[in-house]
């Protein structure tokens, strides 16, 4: 029997999210090595591989949750992170040849960290709520890699990436 909108719970919307980020965090594993094989700047390849690392091992802890809640680790298709996603591709089809193509490949992954920040922020503070000790500490995690990774890119766009697109 399916459950009205009035009978959800924040545990199921904590599930629901945990479902689009996992699914999200699948589809920036799968769009990094594009983006890295398009960057220009080593450091910036550099910033990419380190980051598609970070993000294996944040898919694991997603699952991990999945496991504590007893539930299977499937993802939900995100539309917002499809969007960002179809939005790189299209920087890189557009500014290939181009000195501003770092700086588009830059804001795209600003763009899919401050999501994930979002994302992440959120579940923490319902895990919380929830009681979800074990989850608190895995999303915090992760949260903060991407406040660091957000961090490195705006070093990154600032010290060096931008000037080379002006």
């Amino acid at each position: 029997m399916a459950t009205t909108a009035k009978q959800k719970t924040l545990n199921d919307l904590f599930l629901e999210t945990l479902k689009d980020i996992y699914y999200a965090e699948k589809q920036i594993l799968r769009n990094l090595p594009k983006m890295m094989k398009a960057a220009k700047t080593p450091e910036l390849k550099q910033a990419f591989e380190r980051h598609r690392d970070e993000t294996e091992g944040q898919v694991e802890r997603l699952e991990q949750i999945f496991e504590q809640l007893g539930k299977p680790a499937r993802g939900k298709t995100c539309q917002a992170i499809i969007g960002i996603v179809e939005e790189s591709q299209e920087v890189i089809e557009e500014f290939k040849e181009s000195e501003a193509l770092d700086a588009g490949l830059l804001a795209a992954a600003q763009a899919v960290e401050h999501y994930e920040i979002s994302r992440y922020g959120t579940l923490k503070t319902w895990a919380g709520q929830l009681g979800m000790k074990d989850a608190v500490k895995l999303l915090d995690q992760t949260l903060q890699e991407e406040k660091k990774t957000d961090e490195l890119l705006s070093k990154l766009a600032e010290q060096q990436v931008n000037q080379k697109a002006a």
